[in-house]
């Protein structure tokens, strides 16, 4: 049997065979060690949080499992955001980029020349997201004359471009065009917005002024973008100072206000189009979102107190009597409960105290008994 020396000389012996290997550095011979943060981020490595391609795999399956036969019903509806709107103002500040925050804009062109997102053509309602109507990013540089250099790992199969903060035109996106698919899922009995894609449009003066014209610059898919707008945080509420919220989540729980511009026909019409006047216009808009809001409610058979409570609501407006019936069942309450009040201090007032009266005590008229009686 071997002694444990023995096996101490041998494991020794292969540790001193194994290191010079490691310890070596010549051409033949590589290193291994550990790089840190700030090797790894090199000129040429894209700025920003990094997004693998299992979180861009995940946000590009988000609803697009559903099948079309499960898709019952489905409207694409064309909205505009007004960034000088409070709601939609976490699209626009801040600005300039402070502590890590930069507003959507920034993301986009940042993405963009990087090469790591895809600009679709604007079409006017003909929106195809296609290799084929796919733009270049240099061309939209120089379309919308924003000054821009040639990275140092740019190619022609991968063309990346620097451009500096005070050249990327924040400052003049004022609006977005965005549109949405309103689809009713039978499997899950819902119907829920999806943003399909987002449009800058750039609002410039003439060289004299005057008022500034609306240059939708091109297409994003949302799907597309959404591992990026999940990972900036946003201020939503002036009350509250600590980011509450993404840009994920600002449009995807519809946090914002826009108002409908064109909705999908056969005629590819506007609504300017269609309404040349603002009042029928207007009027057409809000019937539009109405019926989005109350669609689900057309599902499914009344209860019968919605039937009563909607009926007496008619019977109401029919009278022109205002109070709604919570206001009413609110008052009688308080009528109520002040009469109970009333009527227990009326009670406790006629109450008197009355004597205590003593019981006289039974006379004892028994005798005793002469066998018990003491001798």
């Amino acid at each position: 049997m071997k002694s444990i020396s023995q096996y101490v000389t041998a494991a020794a012996l292969l540790l001193c065979s194994v290191l010079p290997s490691f310890a070596q550095t010549d051409d033949n011979q590589s290193v291994v060690r550990r790089r840190n943060s700030n090797e790894r981020t090199k000129d040429n490595a894209p700025a920003g949080p990094v997004v693998t391609d299992r979180m861009q795999a995940f946000y590009e399956d988000d609803g697009q499992s559903v099948s079309d036969a499960d898709r019952q019903w489905m409207r694409v509806i064309y909205r505009q955001l007004d960034l000088n709107n409070d709601k939609n103002a976490p699209l626009y500040y801040p600005d300039e980029p402070v502590d890590g925050q930069e507003n959507l804009f920034r993301i986009i062109m940042r993405l963009l020349a990087n090469n790591q997102l895809a600009a679709y053509e604007y079409l006017d309602g003909r929106e195809v997201f296609t290799d084929q109507y796919r733009v270049k990013v240099r061309d939209i540089l120089d379309r919308f004359h924003i000054l821009y250099t040639d990275a140092k790992s740019s190619s022609e199969k991968n063309p990346r471009f620097v451009i500096e903060e005070s050249d990327v035109p924040a400052n003049e996106v004022l609006s977005y065009y965005i549109i949405e698919r309103w689809e009713y899922d039978t499997r899950n009995n819902r119907l829920r917005p999806r943003i399909e894609a987002i449009c800058p449009v750039l609002h410039r003066s003439g060289d004299f002024g005057g008022e500034a014209i609306r240059y939708p610059m091109f297409w994003v898919k949302f799907s597309d973008i959404r591992p990026w707008l999940a990972q900036q945080q946003i201020f939503t509420s002036d009350d509250n100072n600590l980011p509450s919220s993404n840009y994920d989540d600002f449009f995807n729980l519809t946090m914002y206000d826009g108002e409908i511009y064109k909705t999908r026909n056969l005629k590819n019409k506007s609504m300017l189009q269609l309404y040349p006047d603002d009042d029928a216009r207007k009027h057409a808009q809000d019937s539009i979102q109405q019926s989005l809001d109350n669609f689900e409610k057309k599902l499914w058979v009344p209860s019968r107190e919605e039937v009563i409570a909607a009926r007496e609501a008619r019977e109401r407006a029919e009278r022109g009597d205002t109070t709604s019936v919570a206001e009413k069942t609110k008052t009688a309450d308080k009528a109520v409960r002040s009469s109970k009040r009333s009527t227990k201090r009326s009670s406790a007032a006629k109450k008197v105290k009355e004597p205590k009266q003593q019981k006289a005590k039974p006379a004892s008229n028994a005798t005793r008994s002469v066998r018990n009686r003491r001798r």
